[in-house]
């Protein structure tokens, strides 16, 4: 519970109806009125990270990026993560993906020790860094590949992803085919082909124009509708933070750490033009205000 009383659990809970009580590989049916009873009494951290340092060797001195940084994220939750340039967001999610090891600390998914990448944890970069020389068949069927999925399956996986982000009619497009929009579609699809319990954002709509970006934060929205996968997001927008999440995190100045956390009271489902009400706009001067004080030379909008 935050330090304001705020559960974030129960919201969690309060917001369940709109996904699936059970973690299904397919969809997905609404839940019906009453809550399931695994939800009001077993929630679940999907991901812990406990008193995490990280450092690098740059220029012959030791920079540390990450100190003493603890996190918690409920199972089926969005949580999303603000913080100044520079302050180790990407760093962390690489932390927690296993892709970096932390110099200190521990990493836990579903109680389960992280100790490098495995198929459970997804993520998505700014960049798609899409094969270029593969379609886009075969680019989300990578990862499928690499864990010895054979070609028949994995091919049907990713048929199945690519219709569940609407890109099915491209599936023999190549790359530099594609706009930028559905190039990091693509991504996204590519990272929910293992279907993962914990998908990591970093920044993955930052490129794009406004109009394809709200696109496609409602279709992420969607997605996460429809297969209940934790989200944890890395972004420079107060406005996408507030309107995706659950909680949104605050970092500190580098070296990392976690200094605020703005629970984001809104019920679901969200819409475009519910971000323009009230309680997103507390939500969001709350965020502003605790983000100045931890960058004063410059607060996203």
């Amino acid at each position: 519970m935050a330090a304001d009383g705020f559960d974030h659990r129960q919201a969690v809970a309060r917001g369940a109806r709109d996904r699936p009580a059970q973690r299904g590989r397919r969809a997905l049916s609404p839940l019906p009125d009453a809550l399931p009873a695994w939800l009001e009494v077993t929630h679940l951290d999907a991901i812990e990270l406990h008193a995490i340092d990280r450092s690098f060797d740059i220029a012959g001195a030791r920079l540390r990026v990450l100190d003493q940084l603890r996190l918690r994220v409920a199972e089926r939750e969005i949580v999303a993560i603000v913080g100044p340039n520079g302050c180790g967001k990407s760093t962390l999610l690489r932390v927690i993906s296993g892709l970096l090891p932390p110099d200190q600390g521990k990493v836990l998914a579903f109680d389960s020790t992280v100790a490098g990448p495995e198929p459970r944890i997804g993520l998505v970069f700014q960049e798609p860094r899409l094969l270029p020389w593969r379609d886009v068949l075969d680019n989300v069927a990578f990862p499928l590949e690499l864990a010895g999925v054979g070609r028949r399956e994995r091919e049907a996986r990713a048929r199945e992803v690519l219709q569940l982000t609407g890109l099915e009619p491209f599936a023999s497009a190549f790359p530099d085919q594609l706009s930028g929009g559905m190039a990091q579609r693509a991504a996204l699809a590519r990272a929910l082909a293992p279907e993962p319990d914990v998908l990591l954002l970093d920044e993955p709509f930052s490129a794009l124009d406004a109009m394809t970006r709200e696109r496609l934060d409602l279709e992420l929205l969607e997605l996460w509708g429809q297969t209940g996968t934790t989200i944890v997001l890395v972004t420079h927008s107060i406005s996408e933070a507030v309107f995706l999440s659950d909680r949104v995190l605050v970092m500190s100045q580098r070296p990392g750490r976690i200094v605020a956390e703005v629970p984001v009271r809104v019920p679901r489902p969200r819409s475009l033009s519910g971000s323009r009400g009230t309680m997103f706009s507390e939500a969001a001067d709350q965020v502003r205000s605790v983000l100045a004080s931890a960058d004063p030379e410059g607060v996203a909008a």
